[in-house]
């Protein structure tokens, strides 16, 4: 094969029209993902083709954020899962088949508080699978016409260009072109360019070595290049950023110029670097650059594009189609390894409630942790809680019996199971959520009218008592202080504040939703201080994972406890309470305050209530269902809850 043909060359003839296709793509959910991220950084995760557009992800999102953002390889979550758990995660698999990404999802998704979002290209898979039997994975399908062969080219193309996009309409400033055509390398069209690149070309396949000098801006291109022609085995490949290259990486030039050629990849900042760096390099080293106007979505696009043609022209000058591999039967096998089987997890802490009201208390790491004292504290707590007797249990909602801020229709059977078990059992339950009717909603559908009238919710964060059988009437009592709330927190919405929704529910409270990922607990502190500085009292103010609720006087998850107190008779220590976000000004604050309480996610900072002590790998629903699990019924209507169980 001595002229560009075979497979590959075929998927990189299809590129035009791939990029064509996926500029109609809607790219408006990544987007809303991405900017959900934009005050931190993000973790991607990838193989092969895939690992280059989570190096484009973390790219962009350090270019137009300023946050640092870190590539990372399906094994480097699976080691070490705790890299998901603070920040937001986005995995990327063309065709969701990959084992090992699999298995770095299930991993991630049981260390990770964070929003974990599914990048793909196929609608059916092994990854939407594992999606929708796992809670809490955000699913991005961008479906293509065509399917590439060995080597990523077209879904890669097309995957790097809808983030490219995404990240360039969030900026408003950057736009990419109509047609791939329109993008230039070195100021020409990509077949101009490759024109040049003859001669390189025919010496770096006559050396078989290729060193990559690249800036540091345009790393995910230099990435690309190096993975095609390691996985293709067409040539020796050296990554270096264009400075690193100065520090002993020269001397393979020196020793074996005939033997290597040197690929720059660079744009204006480096560009005057490379130029004093060339004129000092042997002259009979052979040299090429791919030379970039800038780093903006634009450019890192067509870096890959003329790179993957560059990869074409190199595969024909040694005569191999890069798109049809001779695959050995041990490369299969070591493919199919078992990460799951081979790679232990890491191991259970078993101070896990410790370990969160240490977290929760600001004594993290390096802070010398006095284990024996807070273990003393949550054995006494655990056994204070498995010597008691209760008659009632009241659940928060978001978080605790759904995931947070779920669509109606959410419970899942575990927790419609639980919770018609204990109303079996005559256990009074309590539902206390800042929701509305929604939960009413909810409930109606998993529930039988008996039951229901036995529910007992406090809705609006307590500002309504009533049971799950009652209609919601409208309120028509209106609260100056809340329109106030409004008018300020809608001049904070016009600055740019990251709101989806202001919601009032006069007169009890008004609700502020964020985007989807945003961090509401950062939201709080400017929330609070434009109340402060409008001379109002923020205390009022708490958040849960996805929202702002700022309460009229009075209202409080509370109400609920006490009303189920005064009216069932009981003695308060007679509630349990369960909540996940149990430390002030957490929406579950007051719920946890609670003697007898539990967390299902961020602890009370008081030592004798509010503790998780589910597993680690038990968060928000599943914590619930460990903590169910562990409810001992008895015929008195009574019930006692053991975690040795």
């Amino acid at each position: 094969m001595n002229s560009a043909s075979g497979i590959f060359h075929a998927e990189l003839g299809k590129l035009p029209a791939t990029y064509a296709e996926v500029l109609s793509f809607d790219v408006s959910a990544i987007k809303a993902a991405i900017a959900a991220a934009g005050t931190e950084g993000i973790i991607a995760v990838g193989s092969g083709g895939s690992f280059t557009v989570a190096s484009v992800l973390c790219s962009l999102h350090e270019a137009y954020t300023g946050r640092l953002s870190r590539p990372s390889t399906p094994l480097e979550i699976s080691c070490n899962p705790t890299l998901a758990s603070t920040s937001p995660v986005f995995f990327v698999s063309a065709e969701g088949k990959n084992p090992d990404i699999l298995e770095a999802i299930k991993r991630a998704r049981d260390h990770s508080a964070r929003a974990i979002h599914l990048i793909t290209n196929q609608k059916k898979s092994p990854l939407i699978d594992l999606a929708q039997a796992s809670s809490g994975l955000h699913t991005h399908v961008f479906e293509l016409k065509e399917k590439d062969g060995y080597l990523a080219t077209n879904s890669l193309l097309a995957t790097a260009t809808l983030v490219a996009r995404a990240y360039g309409e969030l900026d408003g400033r950057t736009q990419l072109p109509s047609s791939l055509g329109e993008l230039l390398v070195s100021g020409q069209p990509i077949d101009q360019w490759l024109l040049q690149a003859r001669e390189f070309v025919q010496a770096s396949a006559q050396s078989k070595n290729i060193i990559v000098a690249y800036s540091p801006l345009l790393k995910p291109i230099a990435i690309d290049l190096e993975s095609k022609l390691s996985e293709a085995a067409l040539l020796h490949c050296q990554l270096t950023d264009v400075r690193s290259f100065a520090h002993g990486r020269h001397l393979w030039a020196s020793e074996k110029p005939d033997q290597c050629s040197i690929l720059a990849i660079v744009e204006p900042t480096v560009a005057t670097l490379w130029e004093k760096m060339r004129e000092l390099l042997p002259s009979k080293l052979q040299t090429l650059e791919l030379s970039l106007p800038g780093a903006a979505t634009s450019d890192l696009v067509v870096g890959l594009a003329a790179e993957m043609y560059l990869v074409d022209q190199i595969a024909a000058a040694l005569g191999v189609d890069p798109g049809k591999p001779t695959v050995p039967a041990f490369g299969r096998d070591l493919y199919y390894l078992s990460l799951a089987n081979l790679i232990p997890p890491p191991p259970e802490q078993p101070n896990r409630g410790a370990a969160s009201k240490y977290d929760v208390l600001g004594a993290r790491w390096p802070a010398i942790r006095t284990h024996s004292r807070m273990q003393r504290a949550m054995e006494t707590f655990r056994e204070s809680m498995s010597g008691q007797r209760f008659r009632a249990v009241v659940f928060d909602y978001d978080g605790v019996l759904c995931e947070s801020q779920a669509p109606v229709g959410s419970l899942s059977k575990g927790i419609v199971d639980g919770i018609r078990k204990l109303l079996g059992q005559k256990i009074i339950v309590g539902i206390a959520s800042g929701r509305g009717n929604s939960i009413q909603e909810e409930l109606q559908q998993c529930f039988s009218p008996e039951e229901r009238s036995k529910i007992q919710l406090g809705l609006y964060n307590g500002g309504r008592i009533t049971t799950a059988d009652m209609s919601e009437s409208a309120s028509e009592n209106q609260s100056e202080f809340l329109n106030h709330i409004g008018r300020i927190v809608g001049r904070l919405r016009q600055y740019g504040l990251p709101i989806d929704n202001i919601r009032a529910t006069h007169p009890y409270q008004i609700s502020i939703r964020f985007r989807d990922g945003v961090n509401a607990s950062e939201m709080w502190f400017v929330i609070a201080d434009a109340l402060r500085q409008a001379g109002l009292d923020p205390l009022n103010v708490q958040h849960s994972k996805h929202s702002v609720d700022i309460l009229e006087v009075g209202v409080s998850k509370s109400r609920l406890v006490a009303h189920i107190v005064q009216n069932f008779k009981l003695d308060a220590y007679q509630v349990l309470t369960i909540g996940d976000q149990g430390a002030w000004p957490g929406n579950d604050a007051a719920l946890l305050e609670h003697r007898y309480s539990l967390s299902v996610d961020v602890p009370s900072r008081r030592l004798d209530r509010g503790w998780n002590l589910a597993p680690l790998s038990k968060r928000d629903v599943g914590a619930t269902l460990w903590y169910l699990d562990r409810i001992t019924a008895r015929s008195d209507g009574t019930f006692s809850i053991e975690f040795n169980k």
